[in-house]
């Protein structure tokens, strides 16, 4: 593979990226991209995961449009090798089956349940932001037989994760914004090269009504949005979005991101709104379990697969402070261990949003992320 078609397949997904589309729309994209440069069985599989706590919020596989239950619950209950969460903490960020078995997979449960997919190999790869979120992950598939995954195959991946967990937030952040179920979700304005809004989403008056300096019904867009509306109009063929953060006017901050859109003779930019969100796992886990803060501290690293010394040393705590701490979650939460904790965790509270998901994809409708906030 030449050194010319993996860069332009790093600039695709790149101008890939910095489009406002729904996910399916995205993922479809680059599926098209990736398999000009890592040859793989099917399809990819992407993942989006809730960047609080590591745990999968969807997933998109075309063709498969239910996720096995038995590898779910392998993913959080088994004992096994190439999970997610463990691929995505790594240093590297990104293995095969046959490096995390010494090259014998056929112990692992999931090699085969992969094996009885059709894939003998697999090659995780996570998706964080050059900020250091992660925002999702993806899995590569090959036939027995055919040639084992490579570092080149690897370090593609590596490239291109950034730009594709990029892709991924905006996607979701835009598909939240167009949706009419989601009233109190990001707003987002369609703005012409003579900075009139053509079309605007219901809860996007809500957020220009708290920045400091305008509002649409006075006719004067407020300067935030005119500067990414601007930036985002000048850079048409540019994968770079525009991005500002703005103290509203009750004191928290807003998220303005820009992106041109493709498809007509006439530029235009979508200018997407929307707050600065506090975790949603911290609230599920103080309201659901009654969890004490520290607890709840403990509960978020033991999710994103932190040991006992790391929280300790992220929290400034003993480790006997950590176990005391893990013996009162157990105990309102009715687990016995940490992997339980997690499962139990996911179950409730993912796993609901992860079919929701499977529902809205094959309806057309955007995904979402986070937990289902219920008791």
């Amino acid at each position: 593979m030449s050194t010319d078609v993996r860069t332009r397949a790093v600039d695709k997904v790149a101008s890939l990226a910095g489009q406002p589309t729904d996910l399916a729309a995205f993922w479809r994209s680059c599926t098209e991209v990736i398999s000009t440069v890592v040859p793989h069985f099917w399809v990819p599989c992407f993942f989006t995961l809730d960047p609080s706590s590591l745990l999968v919020t969807s997933h998109f596989h075309e063709g498969l449009d239910e996720f096995p239950a038995e590898a779910l619950a392998n993913e959080y209950y088994g004992d096994d090798v190439n999970k997610l969460v463990d691929v995505v903490r790594s240093p590297a960020g990104i293995s095969t089956i046959h490096e995390a078995t010494q090259g014998d997979p056929s112990g692992s449960p999931r090699w085969r349940f992969n094996m009885s997919m059709g894939g003998e190999q697999e090659m995780i790869a996570r998706l964080r932001t050059r900020q250091g979120q992660c925002w999702g992950a993806i899995g590569l598939y090959r036939e027995p037989g055919e040639a084992m995954f490579n570092e080149a195959d690897k370090e593609f991946l590596r490239v291109i994760g950034p730009h594709l967990a990029a892709g991924a937030r905006r996607a979701m952040t835009f598909g939240e914004a167009i949706d009419p179920e989601a009233p109190d979700g990001p707003g987002l304005l369609v703005i012409d090269s003579a900075w009139h809004v053509t079309s605007a989403s219901p809860s996007a008056e809500h957020w220009l009504s708290r920045l400091p300096d305008g509002h649409v019904r006075r006719g004067r867009l407020p300067a935030a949005v005119l500067a990414v509306a601007a930036q985002g109009m000048r850079d048409q063929r540019s994968p770079t979005v525009a991005f500002a953060r703005v103290l509203a006017s009750n004191g928290t901050w807003l998220y303005l991101h820009g992106a041109p859109l493709e498809g007509d003779d006439q530029p235009r930019v979508a200018v997407i709104i929307e707050p600065a969100h506090p975790a949603r796992i911290y609230p599920l886990l103080m309201s659901a379990y009654e969890l004490t803060e520290r607890e709840r501290d403990v509960v978020e690293l033991v999710l994103t697969g932190s040991s006992t010394a790391e929280i300790a040393e992220a929290l400034v705590v003993s480790p006997l402070t950590v176990q005391n701490h893990l013996k009162s979650v157990f105990e309102k939460t009715g687990v016995r261990s940490r992997r339980d904790l997690v499962g139990k965790i996911f179950f409730t509270h993912y796993e609901p949003r992860f079919r929701d998901n499977e529902r809205r994809v094959l309806r057309g409708e955007p995904v979402r992320g986070g937990p289902v906030l219920r008791t």
